[in-house]
């Protein structure tokens, strides 16, 4: 399938979805300053990519319930393109993205009352760009000035993201093979930064964390990347308990563990890979313990992953495993906590497992898309959180289906504290692997780097 086919396919199943007199609004990311007169590098908007495979700022994609599709882009300026880059230009923009039609981005506000007449619906995303619905309703005061005249105005505004939600939820083929790429470039990534650390322990050097960040860095832009998805973790020692810890000046020593949490962007898709290693490639034993202990409990999540399956049995399997080996170990005393069970019903856990174990992965690093079934949404329960007090209302949790993609991603993290050995103190360890839901189970696509304890110490040796 040809690129524009692909979008140009997604475009008219979002129009089948607008109603009868639907118009969906959809613009592109602003450009953001850094600083004085320097941008942060331009990054576009996920739903318009999605739905046009363009990359410009000062954009907007209009779609008609018909299928009619009106891009706003930058006009040509050959001044202005020998300074910023090429532009597209509206006069190439139909053929080369396989639209209706293409206005400049100068002419949005006197056309789009013209496109909003006589439509029903405005659909548009809610809470994502910064004055749109202050623009929107200012247009529609403008089609209301010709109400007179015999022009309708429309009478409902909706929320965009519940229709293309659900679409970047399931991937499809092009969407999977381009997350397979970039799981395969972080994971060279996740390599070379173990085997740099090693390599510069055995040789006397002085090893930081902005080294090994840098190793990541190198991996994604020698292989194409545009960018990291999201900022690198790269934590040394006690600085892996701290769950969205940037990578930093801190010193790796000889004997600490280190956690990365780094994936690249590719084409628009993120990749997402923790790996937890000896700095200097050999665990001691207390670190091989909670190691074994995190990949167990990873390997029961991955075992739940299926279609089929509720996103929330990843986390249940997990959570199971972790409760019993939580008072194996002695990080919990049985005496105090009770048995596993009860470690889970009470959220005992907690102190050492405090966040879920995944999240859809796509265009966001934390991808769209609702985490309740939606045939079931009026189905609540209520519950008391053993640790806060709080009622909390549940409803059904996803089932997941073929092409949906999510992170499995356990941890255990000990602080020092009052009856926690110290043997444990400040070993921080998550483990986390991309997965595309199939049929029957799920396709790991981040497993080009190592798990296993052993498969990563005999990397790290060489």
């Amino acid at each position: 399938m040809s690129s524009n086919t692909l979008y140009a396919d997604r475009r008219a199943r979002l129009a089948a979805q607008l109603g009868t007199g639907g118009i969906a609004i959809i613009p592109t990311a602003p450009e953001r300053p850094r600083n004085r007169d320097s941008d942060f590098l331009y990054r576009h908007d996920s739903y318009f990519y999605y739905l046009t495979g363009f990359t410009e700022p000062h954009a907007t994609l209009v779609i008609t319930a018909d299928g009619e599709t009106t891009l706003f882009c930058q006009p040509k300026d050959l001044e202005r393109e020998v300074w910023d880059g090429i532009r597209l230009g509206p006069e190439a923009a139909p053929a080369a993205l396989g639209l209706s039609r293409a206005l400049s981005s100068a002419d949005l506000a006197a056309q789009m009352p013209k496109l909003l007449e006589n439509r029903s619906t405005v659909w548009y995303p809610f809470a994502i760009h910064s004055g749109l619905e202050g623009r929107v309703d200012g247009w529609l005061q403008s089609v209301r000035a010709r109400v007179r005249y015999g022009a309708l105005c429309p009478d409902q505004q909706r929320d965009l993201c519940s229709l293309l939600d659900e679409m970047r939820l399931v991937k499809d083929a092009h969407e999977q093979a381009v997350m397979r790429r970039a799981s395969a470039i972080s994971a060279g990534a996740h390599i070379r930064a173990m085997q740099r650390s090693a390599a510069m322990l055995r040789a006397g050097q002085e090893v930081r964390e902005y080294h090994l960040d840098a190793e990541l860095l190198h991996e994604f832009r020698q292989h194409g990347s545009q960018y990291p998805a999201y900022g690198s973790i790269v934590a040394g020692g006690a600085n892996a308990c701290v769950l969205h810890y940037r990578a930093d000046t801190a010193l790796i020593r000889d004997g600490d563990l280190v956690l990365i949490d780094a994936g690249c962007e590719l084409d628009g898709y993120a990749s997402d890979i923790t790996r937890t290693f000896p700095a200097n490639g050999t665990f001691t034993g207390p670190q091989r313990a909670l190691y074994e202990l995190v990949l167990a409990s990873q390997d029961a999540a991955v075992a739940a992953t299926k279609a089929g399956a509720r996103f929330v049995d990843p986390h249940e399997a997990t959570v199971a495993v972790l409760a019993q080996g939580l008072l194996d170990v002695g990080l919990l005393d049985k005496n105090k906590v009770g048995h596993a069970q009860d470690v889970i019903a009470n959220r005992s856990y907690f102190q050492f497992y405090m966040h879920r174990t995944g999240h859809w992965l796509g265009m966001d690093v934390h991808d769209c898309g609702s985490y309740v079934e939606p045939s079931q949404v009026g189905q609540i329960s209520e519950r008391k959180d053993p640790l806060s007090g709080e009622l909390i209302k549940d409803r059904p949790s996803r089932i997941l289906q073929p092409g949906m993609v999510l992170t499995i991603e356990p941890g255990l993290y000990v602080r020092p504290a009052p009856g926690v050995p110290e043997k444990f103190h400040n070993i921080g360890i998550r483990i986390e692997d991309d997965a595309i839901v199939t049929q029957t189970g799920c396709e790991l696509i981040t497993r080009g780097v190592p798990v296993k304890a052993d498969e990563i110490e005999a990397l790290m040796k060489g």
